[in-house]
């Protein structure tokens, strides 16, 4: 069924942005702390038994120095400086394997793929430890880890090594540094949409289905997915609610959509009942920069699937030549 209001409404749903206190002081100070550490980014060249492309994995420095693993691919026969789509991935899950990120590659792009700290499962296995211990009492899964405080949020953490992962990438010499594209979808989609509001000078983004905006909206009309995490949460932790709310909207992605600039092409699911579609339209709505939507009218959280990602292919191409 359909999991919200109208299209007509959706399409003119612009919510007030949540944005706390402090917000833009708040990255400011968590990035300059994680640049104090060297970024130390080491590509290291495999054979992944694919003879058109070149596999590195790939080490660097995120939140705290700690290191951050993930997959570098590019064209085999490529000449110069290169695009790069800098990939993040969805909730529960790793960075694969590398043949499991064929698609930018394919289509003449280097590709670096980020894998999520603390984040892994039996069928996307992930490489990446989270050293930091959550401070509170939580619920299973990441989304009440350190929910008391925006010092101790997971996502803090998360989102501080995508914007170094894109540091990674712009120093890589097979990558033109000026033309770097985010991407993802769900958590992913979250991730690159900070990205436009934390990392200048970014060529494009690919927001499919973003996870963890318009937050506050999503608590009230979902059980479904990791926002269930929270309300779970809520119900035992009764006097913490306030304080919790008033962490996730300094990760709420209304706020990373005001301050962007980089054309970006969404997509969204009328059916979605993981990331409900008003709250990815509330993001559509604020993003400050170029953008196009597509709208999947009978999809859940899949999508547009691999009509969304033709749309994507169309959209970098336009955007590089």
């Amino acid at each position: 069924m359909f999991t919200d209001l109208p299209l007509d409404e959706l399409r003119n749903y612009r919510p007030p942005l949540p944005e706390p206190p402090g917000f833009d002081e708040f990255w400011r100070r968590t990035l300059k702390e994680a640049r104090r550490h060297d970024l130390d980014a080491r590509f290291t060249e495999l054979d992944a038994g694919l003879a058109l492309l070149r596999t590195h994995d790939v080490e660097f420095s995120g939140f705290g120095g700690h290191r951050i693993r993930g997959w570098f691919l590019l064209p085999r026969d490529a000449a110069g400086p290169l695009p790069c789509v800098v990939e993040y991935l969805g909730y529960g899950g790793g960075r694969l394997m590398p043949h499991d990120w064929l698609l930018w590659p394919s289509a003449g792009y280097a590709t670096l793929v980020m894998d999520s700290r603390g984040q892994s499962g039996p069928n996307r296995p992930g490489g990446t430890p989270d050293p930091v211990a959550a401070p509170h009492p939580g619920v299973p899964g990441k989304m009440t880890q350190g929910l008391l405080d925006p010092d101790d949020y997971y996502y803090r953490r998360l989102f501080t090594d995508a914007v170094r992962a894109v540091e990674a990438a712009r120093g890589h010499d097979a990558v033109d540094a000026d033309r770097i594209v985010v991407s993802g979808g769900s958590q992913g989609g979250a991730t690159a949409l900070a990205m436009t509001g934390l990392v200048p000078g970014l060529a494009g983004a690919l927001i499919d289905v973003p996870f963890l905006t318009h937050i506050r909206r999503a608590l009230e009309i979902t059980d479904a997915g990791p926002y269930g995490e929270l309300a779970r949460y809520f119900a035992g932790e009764r006097g913490h609610i306030d304080t919790a709310l008033n962490t996730l909207d300094h990760f709420d992605g209304l706020n990373f959509a005001a301050r962007a600039g980089a054309p970006a092409l969404f997509g969204t699911a009328l059916r979605d009942e993981v990331v409900p579609p008003s709250t990815g339209f509330a993001a559509y709505h604020h993003y400050a920069g170029e953008k196009e939507l597509k709208v999947w009218r009978f999809n859940g959280h899949e999508g547009g699937g691999g009509e969304q990602r033709v749309a994507e292919l169309a959209f970098v191409r336009e955007l590089f030549g």
